[in-house]
Formats: structure tokens, sequence, C-alpha cells
């Protein structure tokens, strides 16, 4: 085992990170009445239970996120097997196109939820901390429901998997 010494060299630093699998959320909104999706691999459940608390990092030059703040509720979709075809539409740059030929539910708030999830939370933002060229993101989860019939979707050095049982 070699470690070496981090100076900064960002490709190693992303190799390095691309080696954690992930799992990949799309925290989604009806926002001035357009549907409005983030991709996350940096999701993570489990931060409190009281208050139940998720978290996820963001990139401050993300033009998506602002958007989301707007929504009185946010729909995370902890994305499974199914939705890998659709991942990179949903992350895509052409925002109009996101959900193009995609299903998704809607609930009152307005929050979006993607048929297919293992897992999902409907949220308010509760804090947002600075990290870097990120901003860390706690999200208070208001409602939520499952699905294990759908095996969640893992990214791992840049590409999608699946977990095997």
């Amino acid at each position: 085992m070699v470690v070496a010494r981090y100076e900064d060299d960002t490709m190693l630093l992303r190799e390095a990170f691309a080696g954690f699998p992930c799992g990949v959320a799309a925290l989604a909104a009806v926002v001035d009445r357009e549907p409005t999706v983030l991709i996350a691999s940096s999701f993570t459940v489990g931060v409190s239970q009281d208050p139940p608390l998720v978290a996820f990092a963001v990139q401050r030059s993300s033009s998506t996120w602002p958007e989301l703040t707007r929504a009185e509720t946010i729909g995370v979709s902890v994305l499974g097997e199914t939705h890998a075809p659709v991942t990179r539409q949903l992350a895509a740059r052409d925002k109009a196109a996101r959900f193009a030929g995609i299903e998704y539910a809607e609930s009152d708030s307005g929050a979006i939820f993607l048929p297919g999830a293992p897992v999902w939370l409907e949220c308010t933002v509760a804090h947002t901390y600075p990290a870097g060229d990120h901003d860390l993101i706690v999200l208070q989860v208001q409602g939520l429901g499952h699905d294990f019939g759908h095996q969640p979707l893992v990214w791992h050095r840049a590409g999608f998997a699946t977990l095997v049982a």
C-alpha cells in the first residue's frame, strides 16, 4: 500500500474519490410551474434520526440548486437500476430536456418523485454550510416511502452499477 501526500494533483484526487461507491439521488420539485431536477452522487441518509436529516453536497457553480431552493419541498428519489439509462439525461445541461419522456409523480406541495426508486423522501432545506467549492446541504425529512423491489443505482469509478445480492 502506498499513500501519497496530496499536493494539488486533482486527477489523483478524482481517481481516489471515484473508488468510493455512492448512491445516486434525484432532487426534484416544480419551480415556476416547471419540473426541476438535480442529480447528486454525494447524497447520504442517516445524518440524524431526531430530527430526521439527510445531506448532500452541491457545487457552488450549480445553476439548478438556486432554482430548487425556491420550492416549498424537494422530492428525493434514490435512483434505482431502471434509472441508469436516463440519469445522464436528468443531469443534462439542457434543463428543458431533462424530463422529456420521463414519467414522474408530483406531491401536493410540488415535490417530484420518480417511479422505480427504492426510496423516496419529501424534504425541506434545514441548513446550508460552505464546504470548499461546494455547499453541504442538510435536508429535513417531512415524508417518506420505499419500494425495496428495486435495487439502488450506484456511482462507482465514473460509471453506474447496481448492487448484487
